[in-house]
């Protein structure tokens, strides 16, 4: 064999080894599209299984939006663009460490399949209404992000528990609950099936952050005139990454905690 000939063979397979690493590597940026990873359940949770298990690094490999909360429940846990932001219940907000843990979080890599605007608003019910006309069914998992401003927002965000853990419903008494009006910034949020009782928060789960991050948590009420733009990303698949080694195992998983979740979300 020429030497001419064994450096266009040499040539040949550089060029395909360049070609397959670059798939690999579009495979790896893909990863977690059009796919909810879920730390744990929401059942554990209302239980008050609050030992943080999955780091904030490894949730920003497995998705860019979502929602969650943190290690003892210390504040809502908001991605957004990737990055996890830390609403406190003193009304403070800061990045979450990479090594700051989790307890329950979903998060996707967020790529919308419709937009729109949102359209009006007067409370929380309201914008139920307005995003369930997003939804392509009422059966698949969605993630959803609003930008724009908003006319009024009420959120809020738990303080960090001690052990032994409280049920959920008794942590969030001492919740701190903050409003603010006509403030920008995003709405990140979740839909889950009916069917998913138990394992997921069913419905509409929904966080915000301004847009100067001075400000964000779960929303409890909202009102707007309809401005903001709407995104929409159906998720085909559904990950659960439970949490082995914590009081997960030996709790009962059994009741039915409908009314827990009820006052937990809305305050009912």
């Amino acid at each position: 064999m020429t030497m001419r000939r064994r450096g266009i063979i040499v040539a040949v397979a550089l060029v395909l080894g360049a070609i397959a690493l670059a798939v690999v590597g579009m495979a790896v940026l893909e990863t977690g599209r059009d796919r909810l990873y879920q730390v744990s359940t929401i059942d554990a949770l209302l239980q008050g299984v609050y030992d943080g298990t999955v780091t904030v690094a490894t949730l920003e490999r497995e998705g860019d939006t979502g929602t969650g909360t943190f290690d003892r429940l210390d504040g809502e846990l908001t991605m957004l663009d990737g990055v996890v932001w830390q609403a406190r219940a003193d009304g403070s907000i800061s990045r979450a460490p990479p090594n700051e843990t989790t307890p329950f979080a979903s998060v996707t890599r967020f790529r919308a399949d419709r937009t729109g605007a949102l359209g009006p608003a007067g409370n929380f019910s309201g914008l139920e209404q307005r995003l369930a006309d997003f939804l392509s069914s009422p059966n698949l998992f969605a993630m959803v992000r609003a930008d724009g401003t908003f006319d009024y927002v009420k959120v809020r965000a738990p303080p960090a528990q001690s052990k032994p853990y409280p049920r959920l419903a008794d942590a969030i008494a001492l919740q701190g609950v903050h409003e603010l009006r006509n403030v920008s910034g995003t709405l990140v949020g979740t839909y889950t099936p009916p069917y998913a009782t138990g394992v997921a928060i069913t419905g509409w789960h929904v966080h915000f952050v301004s847009a100067d991050r001075r400000f964000g948590g779960h929303v409890l009420d909202l009102a707007t005139d309809g401005t903001p733009l709407v995104g929409i990303d159906d998720l085909s698949s559904f990950t659960v990454v439970l949490p082995v080694g914590t009081d997960f195992t030996g709790t009962d998983l059994s009741q039915n905690l409908s009314s827990d979740l009820r006052v937990v979300e809305k305050g009912q």
